[in-house]
């Protein structure tokens, strides 16, 4: 058993929300959260139409809670209910703040509930102007600025599906994604700053809108309101906003009507769509910060993110629970190490959360809260990867003693998480407290049987759930979407992580099972990398793996070069700096390693996985597939790898 770290007081679990809802549903075996989560999977229907009466989601809800269906995700949801996502998110009208955003630079903007309204039903209005009809996409490529989530809540209220992108990616990752689905509109801004650097995102625009043809318009904003907007070209937000009128009227549209697209991280091709339902993420949301996370009505959420990662989604969800939120665009440790954490000091922020990367770099950098008042943060989330061990223990011992530390694991595929924090248990070195309530998670062995604990094993979902993606875009015959969850278990959601569930009815992530990259917490996609080195003169071809380092995942690049080319200081700073450009500095290899070849299948497919095990000690059992395995050798104890 892991070690003992944090319980929650009698007081606070008396006093949660998880213990109100256990007594507006009747359940009569208080405060054990695995037979609360047990009794949620075996009654689904009872579960969600209770949530639903219990978070007061506005809407019709209709009589048909679950329409199931052989097929694992053809099953629906509240298939006869009408809902509109803003409308759920927009009630208050009140003065009080609804968003504060802060910048690296120290700049501060705050928006009221009421002001919050009326930007999005005028914004509504302008996007009514345009012709734009439910189902047509809007594209961002935005910061993290509460100007985005004004654009994106006058879409989802338009029943329009929003996509956005974080302007640390280059020109080539923006069209891998956005050209896909084929957006009439462009939301962007005209810089941001990271680490102190003013950053221009209208210079790549123009690139952007010379190989998407669909982009009919182009709306700016300004990322310091109080700078007057410097374009010509294309169409001020703020000037819509003040010729606009105010459009009140707030359709409702099927509880599974598409709300955004979100995209994977593109592995062995283009990133893949995953497109969302309305009233999946917004039950889903109000779930996980109501049950598991404690969050109430005026509370304060406070997440590190960007616009390109799947926790801006569930951060703008936050809203959902009448709590306000708060934004940060920048680097986490500039102007200095602490700068996050002063942020929820002074704003008296209830949840905390951020990337393991983060908690780990604190760790290493041996910082310590004395100098902060962290009181007012009662429940500290990690996530992005595994957090380890001896980080969980550093919290505990430098930054708050009496918090509720929640690991939390899920992704992309469901904007949410599928194992989390609750107020039943308690908080166990390197552990995840326990299973999403509703969601039928479990450990699978390579046979396809629930694994013993202790046991390793494969992540999976044993029954439909609301929030898993309505589909992928562009993918038809849904060839793509069963490909990527249904094959590996017959009808079983395969989520592609290692896991291992404790004694204490937790679980401790062990990494992904696929070869997607996840450095930092940041999962990336090969062949968003390959793309780039394939277009290098000198580069033959290229093989990119994660490896484990120093509780991280970091990036290592083996390339063959034409003519057996040396690969000098010089010309391994131009691939970093044409893989930094064109895609994001996060998908920058730590190493880059020459090889005399690369291993492939004899279908020609480069053995990422392979490599891998090899270059972790493992064996290979199965070389047989492989064209050229004596090439697997050359990987094995490279010392650079050693460092």
């Amino acid at each position: 058993m892991n070690e003992f770290l944090w319980k929650p007081s009698k007081q606070k679990t008396d006093d949660s929300i998880l213990e109100d809802f256990t007594k507006f549903i009747n359940f009569k075996n208080k405060k054990n959260f695995k037979e609360l989560w047990s009794w949620s999977v075996s009654k689904p229907d009872i579960f969600w139409s209770k949530f639903w009466d219990y978070s007061k989601i506005i809407g019709d809800k209709g009589k048909e809670i679950i329409k199931k269906d052989k097929i694992f995700n053809k099953t629906k949801f509240f298939s006869d209910s009408k809902i509109n996502y803003s409308e759920n998110i927009l009630n208050k009208k009140t003065k009080n703040t609804a968003i504060t955003f802060l910048s690296e630079k120290g700049f501060e903007e705050i928006i009221s509930w009421k002001l919050l309204y009326e930007k999005v039903c005028k914004f509504s209005f302008y996007l009514k102007s345009l012709d734009l009809k439910k189902g047509d996409r809007v594209a961002a490529y935005v910061p993290n600025k509460i100007e985005s989530i004004i654009c994106f809540l006058a879409c989802a209220k338009n029943g329009i599906i929003w996509s956005s992108c974080s302007p640390d990616f280059g020109v080539q990752g923006v069209v891998d994604r956005f050209k896909q689905i084929e957006p009439k509109v462009l939301i962007t801004s005209d810089y941001y700053f990271y680490n102190g650097k003013r950053i221009n995102i209208l210079k790549k625009v123009d690139d952007i809108l010379k190989q998407i043809s669909s982009i009919k318009k182009v709306i700016v904003f300004s990322y310091n309101q109080n700078e007057k907007l410097k374009t010509k070209n294309f169409f001020d937000f703020e000037k819509i906003l003040t010729e606009s009128k105010l459009d009140e009227n707030f359709e409702r549209f099927d509880f599974n009507h598409p709300i955004y697209i979100l995209y994977s991280s593109g592995t062995t091709g283009h990133p893949k769509c995953i497109t969302h339902g309305a009233g999946n993420v917004l039950i889903e949301h109000k779930k996980e910060f109501m049950l598991h996370c404690d969050i109430r009505d005026n509370e304060k959420i406070f997440y590190y993110t960007t616009t390109g990662w799947m926790m801006w989604n569930w951060l703008v969800g936050g809203l959902s629970t009448g709590a306000s939120i708060f934004l940060f665009d920048g680097a986490p440790t500039y102007p200095k190490i602490d700068i996050l954490l002063e942020y929820c000091q002074n704003k008296k922020i209830n949840l905390f959360g951020v990337s393991a990367k983060y908690i780990d770099h604190l760790r290493n950098e041996k910082f310590k809260s004395n100098n902060l008042d962290l009181s007012s943060i009662k429940i500290i989330t990690s996530t992005g990867s595994p957090l380890a061990e001896e980080s969980f223990k550093y919290v505990y011992s430098n930054i708050k003693k009496d918090v509720h530390l929640a690991s939390i694991a899920g992704g992309t595929d469901m904007v949410g998480c599928l194992v989390l924090g609750n107020l039943f248990s308690n908080v166990y070195k390197g552990e995840i407290q326990g299973q999403s309530l509703a969601i039928d998670v479990d450990v699978f062995t390579e046979e396809g049987k629930s694994a013993k604990d202790g046991e390793k094993g494969e992540l999976v979902v044993k029954k439909p759930f609301p929030s898993m993606p309505i589909k992928f875009w562009g993918d038809k015959d849904g060839k793509k979407y069963h490909k990527a969850y249904f094959t590996k278990f017959k009808n079983i959601w395969h989520h592609g992580d290692f896991i291992e569930r404790t004694s204490n009815n937790g679980f401790i992530m062990r990494g992904r099972s696929d070869s997607t990259l996840n450095p930092g917490g940041v999962r990336i996609g090969t062949s968003e990398i390959y793309q780039q080195v394939e277009n290098i003169d000198f580069i033959n071809e290229g093989l990119v793996v994660g490896q484990d380092y120093k509780d991280d995942d970091r990036i290592i690049l083996f390339v063959t070069t034409k003519n057996n080319l040396e690969l000098d200081d010089e010309k391994v700073k131009l691939i970093k700096t044409i893989i930094r450009k064109n895609c994001s500095p996060k998908h920058v290899p730590s190493l880059i390693i020459k090889v005399p070849e690369i291993p492939r299948t004899k279908s020609g497919k480069i053995v990422e996985l392979a490599v891998k095990k090899i270059i972790h000690g493992e064996t290979i059992n199965n070389k047989e597939a492989i064209a050229n395995p004596e090439s697997l050798e050359y990987f094995r104890n490279l010392p650079q790898l050693k460092r």
